[in-house]
């Protein structure tokens, strides 16, 4: 994975690290990994599925002379740089059925996101600084715009595009609120919980905000 793939083993420890300090759980169920890309410093955590395998179908470039020349895996899902999947989430790309065909379409998800344990995410875009809480569904084709927070056990319906600012909450989603001019920056974030991480780490981190520390921390 990670524009290319290139995997180093960190010494009897729960992750694998990429050259780009990507974070990949031993535990962790990637299928179709030559479509997926990590931005760097980006941290899958255990038992999440990123299902890289339901890639978009593309017909073959063809080059100048018309004749055919070798494809380029299509990407799945690309996933931006510090952002932490945390465990048991699903992560695959959206899909619609036309003329009895079902088609896949690619997901991109931004830096310095956070996904909470437990949500399933079928989004089409996912923008940068999104706080996503635990037992999410985000269903087909939705749009998070940036600086958004997802309260947990929220759906997003299909379709839905939430806009910049927003806090949202309910089955099915709404807007609830709005994250106000100190999001992502003022202290006082959400701790460190279900992330797996030792007693007091990523305590530098706050909702919306650069994810480095929480990234660091994360052994």
């Amino acid at each position: 994975m990670s524009r290319p793939a290139t995997r180093k083993a960190a010494p009897k420890g729960e992750y694998i690290e990429t050259d780009s300090g990507n974070k990949v759980s031993r535990r962790a169920a990637i299928t179709g990994t030559a479509n997926i890309t990590l931005g760097g410093r980006t941290v899958i955590q255990a038992d999440v599925h990123l299902r890289g395998d339901l890639h978009p179908t593309r017909p073959l470039p063809q080059s100048s002379a018309g004749s055919s020349r070798p494809d380029v895996p299509p990407t799945s899902i690309s996933i931006g740089r510090c952002t932490v999947i945390s465990t048991g989430c699903v992560i695959k790309p959206p899909s619609r059925v036309s003329r009895g065909t079902v088609h896949y379409y690619p997901m991109k998800v931004g830096d310095n996101v956070f996904i909470g344990p437990g949500t399933t995410i079928s989004a089409i875009s996912i923008s940068s600084h999104v706080y996503v809480g635990a037992n999410v569904v985000i269903q087909p084709f939705a749009i998070i715009k940036e600086n958004v927070k997802i309260l947990p056990n929220t759906i997003v319906p299909a379709h839905m595009v939430i806009p910049s600012g927003s806090v949202v909450a309910g089955r099915p989603a709404r807007v609830v609120g709005e994250v106000g001019e100190g999001w992502g920056v003022s202290a006082g974030g959400a701790g460190s919980g279900g992330l797996g991480t030792s007693s007091g780490a990523g305590n530098g981190w706050v909702e919306g905000g650069d994810l480095r520390e929480l990234v660091r921390a994360i052994k």
